[in-house]
């Protein structure tokens, strides 16, 4: 600082440490050391919430910076401005003199300004023969200087988190778009799948979105949406699958029918011998096919296409989508204690446990193979943890395993949404990696 000393402020103005720790700080400008001013106070503009300073002590330092007579700031040049309340009322748009006397307070306090009261109070400055300023009394810009690099890193803080915050709200605004757009295609075309209750989840996230939100808050409902529109594409994507399937079995089937239309059969089986084998014969003598010629069944036909039951060829639906084994192990923290040691690291773990908990629950091993086979062992342990959490609300948790997995065969169940809920009840959502 220019004075070399500790100033105290003139008047009934007390003293205070943080006035002591401004001039000591305002002491350290490194040599050289040079800002344009006005871009240093647009970096002061975006870190305005980080400073602690308001829009109208911003408009007093923007009026204190017009009397520093050069666009860089300098200990060079001088850091001393001093011009008269009434010069400073008429550059801060004119505001009272006891408005501006308090903004100047909340700028001393902020450490953005020191005062360099004279011994009267007054502002001026001596200058030799020359014109050069020997001292000045007034205000001191230099914490403005020795801080430039704090407050230009404050600054592109604020500027990334409200590009963040932007960017987060425009993804909140499309997933909740694309979630509302796609129930309503679900329920029109008649997709299987519990539509109702993720029309009441997604109303119940939609309700907890805040008018002014932060990006912590954000990213928390943005979180929970993503999972909820993954559910939603996911059952969407597998009814799509198992229309081509269906269709492609419907066009199998013509190719098998018989060409005869007065076939008494749909699939009419073939008589003929293979080449040096004997054709057996029945009891009135007449030839019988070989037993692998056999039809399996015969049905009436009646002249009409007819597609395979499906006891005679199932089709397995296409398998659940897996979640992270973070949100599966927040949204049912109790399979932790079945663990190896206590403790789950990875899938594998998580299959030991759900073997455990399969017995202690008293589910068959063949309704828990069943499980494995139409969800998958991940997801299959998945549903283990979570019918062991929701234990107190489940009478058979084998016939719940069952219904589950016929369920999911026939496209209707989504794991998505019990996870939610259960994640929800266990502190809310966070995000996951992996």
């Amino acid at each position: 600082m220019e004075s070399g000393y500790v100033t105290t402020p003139f008047g009934r103005r007390p003293m205070s440490l943080g006035m002591l720790a401004n001039q000591q700080l305002a002491e350290t400008i490194e040599p050289g050391m040079k800002r344009s001013k006005w871009k240093l106070f647009r970096a002061i503009c975006e870190a305005r919430p980080a400073l602690g300073v308001t829009d109208r002590a911003l408009t007093v330092l923007d009026a204190l910076l017009t009397f520093y007579p050069d666009d860089e700031i300098s200990e060079e040049k001088g850091l001393i401005v001093f011009p008269s309340n009434a010069q400073l009322s008429l550059r801060a748009r004119g505001m009272t003199p006891a408005t501006l006397r308090r903004h100047l307070a909340v700028l001393v306090e902020a450490g953005l300004i020191l005062r360099k009261d004279s011994p009267n109070g007054k502002r001026y400055a001596r200058r030799d023969r020359a014109g050069v300023i020997g001292e000045a009394f007034g205000f001191s810009i230099a914490p403005l200087l020795a801080r430039a690099a704090e407050i230009e890193g404050l600054a592109a803080q604020a500027i990334a988190d409200r590009e963040l915050l932007r960017a987060t709200r425009e993804r909140l605004t499309v997933c909740r778009r694309d979630i509302s757009k796609l129930i309503s295609t679900a329920i029109e075309e008649a997709v299987p799948g519990d539509w109702e209750q993720m029309t009441m989840m997604f109303r119940a996230i939609v309700a907890r979105i805040p008018r002014v939100a932060g990006i912590d808050e954000l990213a928390s409902l943005l979180d929970e949406m993503g999972l909820l529109r993954d559910e939603a594409v996911n059952l969407l994507q597998r009814h799509i699958k198992r229309q081509k399937i269906d269709a492609n079995e419907s066009q199998i089937e013509r190719h098998k029918q018989s060409s005869n239309p007065d076939s008494p059969y749909e699939l009419e089986p073939s008589f003929e011998t293979k080449q040096g084998e004997k054709a057996a014969t029945n009891n009135e003598g007449t030839a019988e096919p070989p037993a692998e010629q056999r039809p399996r069944s015969l049905k009436p036909a009646a002249g009409m296409v007819g597609k395979v039951s499906d006891a005679a060829a199932p089709v397995s639906g296409p398998g659940l989508k897996s979640f992270p084994l973070g949100l599966v192990l927040q949204a049912c923290p109790a399979i932790l204690d079945y663990g190896p040691g206590g403790a789950i690291g990875n899938w594998r773990d998580l299959m030991s446990a759900a073997v455990v908990v399969r017995s202690m629950l008293g589910v068959s091993p063949s309704a828990y193979e069943e499980a494995c086979a139409g969800m998958g062992p991940e997801n299959a342990a998945t549903v283990i943890a979570c019918i062991l959490e929701r234990g107190g609300h489940i009478n058979s948790p084998g016939g719940y395993l069952r219904d589950l997995t016929r369920r999911t065969e026939r496209g209707e169940f989504a794991i998505g949404p019990m996870l939610m809920a259960l994640a929800r009840a266990n502190g809310g959502l966070r995000r996951h990696a992996g």
